[in-house]
């Protein structure tokens, strides 16, 4: 009787640091580690299926119209000793119009409409053309066309790259113009369904970011206090 024959595809290790030496931090980075394990966990067991990319995500994005959640956020800076820490509210209302709410550690705000931006802070108020700025452009580009499912403003200025599935996903933004690539490396949003959970931001000198998203559900009564 011949052997059982070996498994021709062994398992997988699923990577969870697209930055290798640098070690997940416990706190908001642990929860994002284990969702991006679960995303790529479940691509690597998935059957074959048709394929979940940028088109298929972007449409399923489109579906809704405005969402809110609640943040957290830590940004880790070189030549600081730990992490700067913030919380507050986002707001996103189809097509253009996004809302950034900081409540801790000191209250301010960002409100871009279109091509305008309005900045708040201590009592005083700012107002600047969006694209003055154009890194500050293509970031917040990346955000309200990821909302919007707006496919094509992601392609203007990012390479995209999907993993996962409806269910579960990553979506990873790398910048086309060599500009924005001096300045930014990577971009990653995680998400379940239409609801975004996390904002990874790398920047170029090694400085990042990971904001932690909860979603509020849309109610009349239920805008982020």
């Amino acid at each position: 009787m011949r052997g059982a024959r070996p498994d021709p595809t062994p398992g997988r290790a699923a990577r969870l640091d697209r930055h290798p030496g640098r070690t997940p931090r416990t706190g908001p980075w642990r929860r994002a580690a284990l969702l991006l394990a679960t995303v790529l966990s479940v691509l690597a067991a998935a059957p074959a299926r048709a394929a979940f990319d940028l088109d298929a995500l972007t449409h399923l994005l489109a579906q809704r119209h405005s969402a809110q959640a609640r943040f957290t956020e830590e940004r880790f800076v070189s030549g600081l000793d730990g992490p700067l820490r913030a919380s507050g509210t986002l707001s996103f209302t189809a097509p253009d119009h996004f809302t950034r709410r900081t409540l801790e550690p000191q209250a301010e705000s960002m409100s871009v409409d279109g091509n305008t931006v309005t900045l708040t802070r201590g009592g005083r108020t700012r107002r600047m053309a969006l694209d003055a700025v154009p890194q500050l452009t293509a970031l917040m580009e990346a955000v309200r066309a990821t909302l919007s499912g707006d496919g094509a403003a992601l392609r203007r200025h990012f390479k995209a790259r999907v993993e996962g599935n409806p269910g579960l996903w990553t979506l990873t933004l790398t910048p086309r113009r060599t500009e924005l690539g001096e300045q930014v490396r990577e971009l990653t949003i995680a998400g379940q369904g239409s609801e975004l959970r996390t904002i990874e931001l790398w920047l170029a000198g090694g400085d990042h970011s990971l904001m932690l998203l909860t979603p509020v559900p849309a109610t009349p009564d239920a805008a982020p206090k």
